[in-house]
């Protein structure tokens, strides 16, 4: 009776954990689809789920730590071959992401982003095949003025996007990504943590206004 019990006892289990990886899969889904149903409605993909809050603290600590170790650099424009390090057009702080650093909540971001990719790529055929990430600061002052996020000699990043990790943020805060469409509408979206906003990296010039409060996100491109 006690292998009997042992063996139900284990199918039990998995089919907990298989009913919760289901569940998962339910939810990104679910979350994915928000993204690609509002960029298609108007070239802004947008959810404000995209982390859950757990994660989004995680890395936030992550970030005020690298902070505080003084790892974060001032951000430039361009891409390797061409770094231009210009405060009064950019002024956050930023620092790269990497497996390689076998950190327990940015690997499970990336793990998102991989479902993310996998999800666009068979449904919207859409190429990617790899990716990149950093972290932002943006300190009380600090802005990024308006601009367009594919190089001039490099076609390889196809999707930008930023997920938020601010808790709380406030109107008058200041902070928003400011979008400009091609009607010459402006679309100011606040960084609420969580939130993730998508959108191609040749269409849409974009700023990030004056902040008055430490801004933190994490802002990347998915590529070909």
């Amino acid at each position: 009776m006690n292998d009997v019990a042992a063996i139900i006892n284990s199918t039990l289990l998995l089919i907990g954990q298989s009913a919760t990886y289901c569940a998962k899969k339910n939810i990104l889904k679910e979350i994915f689809e928000t993204l690609i149903e509002t960029y298609l409605k108007d070239k802004v993909g947008i959810s404000d789920l995209f982390l859950n809050q757990y994660l989004s603290e995680q890395l936030r600590t992550n970030l005020i730590s690298l902070h505080d170790n003084r790892d974060m650099v001032y951000a430039g424009t361009g891409n390797k071959d061409i770094i231009l390090k210009d405060t009064t057009v950019r002024s956050d702080k930023i620092y790269w992401l990497d497996r390689n650093h076998n950190n327990l909540h940015e690997d499970a971001f990336f793990d998102v982003m991989d479902e993310f990719v996998r999800y666009l790529n068979e449904t919207c055929f859409t190429g990617i095949t790899h990716y990149e990430f950093h972290y932002a600061l943006y300190e009380k002052g600090c802005f990024y003025k308006r601009h367009l996020d594919r190089f001039r000699n490099d076609d390889s990043r196809l999707f930008s996007m930023i997920t938020y990790l601010n808790p709380e943020w406030k109107t008058g805060d200041g902070g928003e990504l400011n979008i400009y469409h091609d009607d010459g509408n402006t679309q100011k979206i606040s960084p609420n943590a969580g939130k993730s906003v998508f959108f191609k990296s040749d269409e849409l010039e974009h700023e990030v206004l004056e902040t008055m409060m430490p801004r933190m996100s994490i802002t990347g491109w998915l590529r070909k």
